[in-house]
């Protein structure tokens, strides 16, 4: 079994409060979630409405499907006109390590 989890930190755009902050990262979680099939959520900079930590984690078989789907999950966040992606971290670990 593989486990894999990719985090981002993302700058957004034209946002001025934590409530647009809202407006733009649940839409964006709730399409990762839809589209790929991993668990993500926001994991971090909740109170700055300008900056955003999102984690998306994955659960397979073999390690050229999770690397895959996590590397689809980073090109869709990372073309999105909404936002700027600053970085990105991936890990993939085996259950027997």
């Amino acid at each position: 079994m593989w486990i894999g989890w990719i985090e981002f930190d993302i700058l957004l755009g034209d946002v001025h409060s934590l409530k647009e902050k809202r407006s733009v990262v649940r839409p964006l979680l709730a399409e990762v979630k839809r589209r790929y099939e991993v668990s993500v959520a926001e994991v971090g900079d909740h109170e700055q409405y300008r900056r955003t930590r999102i984690g998306a984690g994955l659960v397979a078989a073999d390690r050229a499907h999770l690397v895959e789907v996590l590397t689809a999950v980073e090109r869709f966040v990372a073309f999105r006109p909404e936002l700027e992606l600053l970085s990105a971290r991936q890990r993939e670990i085996h259950s027997e390590d």
